[in-house]
């Protein structure tokens, strides 16, 4: 139930339609209540009439404020009674002790933000002299009838209320002196104050979260800090991506650089650098899947070929963002396949092409299967495994539904998971993940002949496909 004409310490509950059979509350703090009010009235028949009232919606809109409830109730002949229930307020000390118990523990506030009146604080507070809820003639009646005890009117204005507080509790904490935004606003300034100060909640581990605890900033329990999230602003809205990423340093400067230092090759690096956390940045915006842009998922982090393109130096600044990165690291061949796919100048190629071990036509060949998909393309061109024997049972079973059995092309096994067109420059490879890859012979080297496929007939169809002229497309 939503209060409307919320201003400040007051609010205004629209009034509450008819109802039949239902309690009136369900909750034990609005049980709580009606106890207070069955206890306090020395007439059941009273009280009797009053549930008749609430139920058949006699009660109008409901205004609480500090330690006063009102509405008006009218009698079955439609006369209209304004009728008051008074509850003692709060007073200023008393808050701060209610305040002090409540900030204490982190449930407390988790749950009053659900909705719900945390028991313990009940207890916490009764053992610091404080009682939350009525008890025995706490309640006391106001009415427009002049009767000097709870009237029909009166009791019916409670008993709607404890509707009202099955809801929401913070009407009882409204009654009690304090409405919610306002008091919410002061556990969110006594949290931020003890966090600023290294204060502790009462059920935290003493030392646990203190610079005399941890040799280092003070700070608040992980509970208490999750829990106050709710009191806090919410965070702004994301920045908005830049258009292409930023560019990198000139270092072409008149200082000589370090031994071993090539400024050349670090700018290289700095701006490789700089696309992959565009790439990242633009991926984290809008939930993008491949963080560092690379083809078919593949891990693109820089790091260990920095060693043979520059110098140490560049080598700790790319190491440290794959340390970052969410996939498995790049060995220094792979990363020097990832750098030089990017199409860099010659001299940067060559000296990656030396660095990672390989010779020009193997990086060539390196960089054409990257290009396909990756780290994962990569492992497939120049690695070989054994895949078992379902697997391979599987892709028999595809390939021979694909062709009619004198149209489909004869395989023999090159390899653990290589299988050559007989007659034909063609090639079937499978992947660890999974995926088929196409491959033809180039010269006397077989070379990627397009991306993977989940499907052993489509990749083997578009190796056929692509002919012996298509490797060196």
């Amino acid at each position: 139930m939503s209060g409307y004409g919320h201003e400040g310490d007051e609010r205004t509950f629209a009034a509450l339609p008819p109802t039949r059979g239902a309690a009136f509350a369900r909750t034990w703090w609005g049980l709580s209540w009606l106890k207070a009010l069955e206890d306090t009235a020395l007439d059941g028949q009273q009280l009797k009439a009053g549930r008749r009232h609430a139920r058949a919606g006699a009660v109008g809109a409901v205004s609480v404020r500090p330690g006063r409830i009102t509405a008006v109730v009218k009698d079955r002949d439609g006369t209209a009674y304004r009728s008051d229930v008074l509850v003692r307020e709060f007073s200023a000390e008393e808050w701060e002790r209610l305040l002090d118990l409540a900030v204490d523990s982190a449930g407390h506030i988790a749950a009053l933000l659900d909705r719900e009146m945390p028991p313990h604080l009940v207890e916490d507070a009764a053992a610091a002299g404080l009682e939350l809820l009525p008890g025995i003639g706490d309640l006391e009646p106001e009415c427009g009838c002049e009767a000097w005890d709870h009237c029909p009117h009166t009791s019916a204005l409670c008993y709607q209320v404890a509707r009202l507080l099955d809801e929401d509790p913070f009407v009882l904490l409204l009654m009690r002196g304090r409405g919610e935004r306002t008091l919410l606003d002061q556990l969110q300034a006594r949290s931020a104050s003890r966090a600023a100060h290294g204060g502790r909640g009462a059920d935290d581990t003493p030392g646990a979260d203190t610079a005399e605890g941890t040799g280092g900033m003070p700070g608040v329990s992980a509970e208490e800090a999750y829990a106050a999230g709710f009191l806090v602003p919410p965070l702004p809205a994301p920045p908005v991506a830049p258009a292409t990423p930023g560019r990198s340093p000139s270092l072409d400067t008149e200082t000589e650089p370090e031994p071993g230092v090539d400024p050349a090759a670090l700018e290289f690096l700095a701006s490789d650098a700089a696309v992959r956390a565009h790439r990242m940045l633009v991926a984290a915006l809008t939930d993008g899947a491949s963080a560092d842009g690379t083809p078919g998922g593949a891990s693109g982090h820089g790091g260990s070929a920095a060693r043979s393109a520059a110098s140490p130096v560049a080598a700790a600044a790319s190491a440290a963002s794959a340390a970052a990165a969410t996939a498995a690291a790049l060995t220094v061949a792979q990363d020097a396949v990832r750098l030089a796919a990017g199409s860099p100048v010659p001299w940067i190629t060559a000296r990656l092409t030396s660095g990672s071990g390989r010779t020009r036509a193997e990086m060539d060949l390196a960089t054409r299967a990257w290009s396909f998909g990756g780290a994962a393309a990569l492992a497939v061109l120049e690695e070989e495994w054994t895949p078992d024997a379902e697997a391979l049972v599987w892709a028999g079973n595809r390939l021979a539904e694909a062709w009619e059995d004198d149209e489909r092309p004869a395989l023999r096994r090159s390899g653990g998971a290589r299988w050559t067109v007989v007659g034909a420059e063609s090639q079937l490879r499978l992947g660890e993940d999974g995926r088929w890859w196409p491959y033809l012979k180039a010269g006397a080297r077989w070379s990627p002949a397009g991306p993977a496929d989940r499907d052993p007939a489509t990749a083997l169809a578009t190796a056929l496909a692509a002919g012996p002229t298509g490797a060196g497309g």
